[in-house]
């Protein structure tokens, strides 16, 4: 099933999309997130497919297919890690740790955007960039989990777009944090939260999704791949969020970055200048994932950052 949150004649709803592209409204639930940690999801999407239509998905502004609690942003394709490192501190290769954990950071769950709304330019910021990734969305609590447990514990899938200031990216991280305000603006989700049962068949031997990924600025193709690409499959990664914590339901697990163009900052880092350019207002970043749809935003003008003070340097030891 696909699920879709929406607004419609002034309200938010929640309805499973059905043949045709006509929404089936959820009996009683205006909310995916309820409705994971109610546990009914299938039995709720089954009760909407049996009742009648509802409008089609033209006629409606598709919203962000939750409001996740948690996002946490993986890095798990290799290509990736070496080409935005060159790009971004100007070191090559990989480092040795990358290899021994599927590493991740949080992001901010406010910043989530629908899969349509425009992105305002980071406060601040000149080097403005996508970042096309797959997430996964936790359906029932655990913690401590295998990756064949974790299985279990993946509700569904949706496509993400980890908006990046790099410059700010760049001057925070070389505080040794970070990013924050690098990546504090927007995060796309959308169109629609996938069921895993609909991506089994995409399934391979090992494990991996093997969905087609691709980027577009402006209608032109910069970026492709597999997700199957990916160095630890979802299911390990679910593992590894969960050690020592827990996990629960509407968390979001993005993917990290695929490669080959799957952001622009790797394609500065293999060609050694900033081509294609960083994205400005007017432009439209399009991305699609093969079995889950297209989200498509446009960059609008931000706001001028509210000025701060640079930190008070101490005179002299404290007494």
């Amino acid at each position: 099933m696909r699920f879709a949150s929406y607004a419609h004649l002034g309200r938010p709803r929640l309805g499973v999309v059905g043949d045709g592209g006509r929404l089936h409204p959820v009996p009683g639930h205006d909310s995916l997130l309820d409705l994971l940690r109610a546990g009914r999801l299938h039995e709720a999407g089954a009760a909407a497919l049996g009742a009648p239509e509802g409008p089609r998905l033209p006629d409606v502004a598709l919203l962000p297919p939750l409001q996740p609690p948690t996002v946490r942003d993986f890095v798990t394709f290799e290509e990736h890690v070496a080409g935005v490192r060159r790009s971004v501190d100007g070191t090559a290769g990989v480092p040795d740790q990358w290899y021994q954990a599927p590493a991740f950071y949080f992001t901010n769950p406010y910043a989530v955007i629908g899969p349509y709304d425009d992105v305002p330019v980071p406060p601040g910021s000149a080097v403005l960039d996508f970042e096309l990734e797959v997430a996964a969305v936790i359906g029932r609590a655990g913690r401590d989990l295998t990756p064949g447990q974790a299985r279990d514990h993946i509700i569904g899938y949706t496509v993400f777009n980890d908006w990046s200031a790099r410059d700010l990216q760049s001057a925070e991280m070389a505080v040794g944090l970070g990013p924050c305000k690098g990546k504090d603006t927007a995060t796309t989700l959308g169109p629609y939260l996938v069921t895993a049962d609909e991506l089994e068949p995409y399934r391979d031997s090992d494990g991996f999704l093997c969905l087609a990924l691709t980027a577009a600025v402006n209608g032109e193709v910069v970026g492709r791949d597999l997700l199957s690409h990916m160095s630890w499959t979802f299911e390990e990664m679910a593992a590894y969020a969960s050690r020592g914590t827990w996990v629960r339901p509407g968390d979001v697990l993005g993917s990290g970055t695929c490669g080959n163009g799957g952001c622009l900052a790797e394609l500065w880092g293999v060609r050694g200048e900033q081509s294609p350019p960083p994205l400005k207002p007017g432009d439209t970043v399009t991305l699609t994932v093969e079995g889950i749809g297209t989200v498509s935003n446009t960059v609008v003008p931000g706001v001028a950052p509210v000025p701060l003070t640079a930190a008070r340097r101490r005179p002299g030891p404290r007494r």
